[in-house]
């Protein structure tokens, strides 16, 4: 236990084609109520979550979070960031539903609450249709219909896009967040700021149609709630319009979707200016679901 309270323990998940995902777990000591399973963006990695979710971590949720393939200190060490391997986007996934396994395992009687942010998000829709009865909430923060990503696309290309909406800008990543020092600090941490392979970008892509067809929609459980959370300056709704055909394809399955789009709010929300209030508003979504679970 560190002097703040909070254990971090680290752990690896059973080794698929080669590779043996990292993965960390978060935990306050407190009565454990719920796990929260957080799956990363691109060009990002699992750490960076402790900070804007403590305040879910000490309520008792213990949060496990891995760092996918292409990303963390490993892909760093092997000269692999931003490239998926040979699995692609269904090896992504494969290893995002192991940790759900993991952490179902842990506490098999608690809620599990999936959280994906940006390319997190989509790999949590894939896994909402293809192992959805293991979760009991999906929440989606800066999503996207994938759909709408230009597949054959230029990763460096759309990266600079998603900036266009804020030139003259400050730096190439003003697109992520209004508070200037959270973007310096993704602009100086080594395991951020690159993009995906062409052929993992094409592999993501790719997975768009079946994400958007009505009937794999069908497999997601009409009981699991789902809350989707953006800025609505955030570039993937705003320069690709994707999170609104996102929102509309789940109601029109009848799924239980909830929506949350915060004014003047860019890409990460978690780490915009408004922080505290959109972590507030994550809260009391989970909370009825834990009480659910409990009853």
């Amino acid at each position: 236990m560190s002097d703040d309270g909070i254990e971090e323990e680290f752990f690896r998940l059973r080794e698929r084609d080669g590779l043996a995902p990292l993965a960390r777990r978060w935990s306050s000591g407190e009565p454990l109520r719920a796990m929260m399973v957080v799956a990363h963006g691109m060009g990002e990695h699992a750490a960076r979550y402790f900070g804007p979710l403590e305040t879910i971590v000490r309520s008792g949720v213990d949060i496990v979070a891995i760092d996918h393939r292409g990303h963390g200190e490993d892909a760093l060490a092997a000269d692999a960031l931003g490239d998926y391997g040979p699995g692609g986007f269904d090896g992504v996934e494969s290893d995002l539903a192991a940790l759900i396994d993991w952490a179902r395992a842990a506490a098999p009687h608690l809620p599990l609450i999936l959280l994906g942010h940006s390319m997190g998000s989509m790999i949590a829709q894939a896994v909402a249709i293809d192992h959805g009865e293991k979760l009991d909430g999906l929440i989606l923060s800066g999503s996207v219909a994938v759909d709408h990503i230009p597949a054959g696309g230029d990763p460096a290309g759309l990266i600079a896009a998603l900036n266009a909406p804020f030139e003259p800008a400050r730096t190439a990543f003003d697109w992520l967040s209004r508070d200037e020092a959270e973007v310096d600090r993704y602009i100086e941490d080594p395991l951020c700021g690159f993009g995906l392979t062409e052929a993992s970008f094409a592999s993501l892509a790719a997975a768009g149609s079946r994400l958007a067809d009505p009937a794999a929609l069908a497999a997601i459980p009409e009981r699991l709630p789902i809350y989707i959370l953006s800025g609505d300056m955030d570039p993937l709704h705003s320069v690709l319009g994707g999170v609104q055909p996102l929102i509309d394809r789940y109601a029109a399955a009848g799924k239980r979707v909830t929506s949350r789009l915060y004014p003047g709010g860019r890409h990460e929300m978690l780490n915009e200016t408004n922080r505290a209030e959109v972590v507030a508003d994550l809260r009391r979504w989970i909370e009825p679901l834990i009480a659910a679970r409990s009853a």
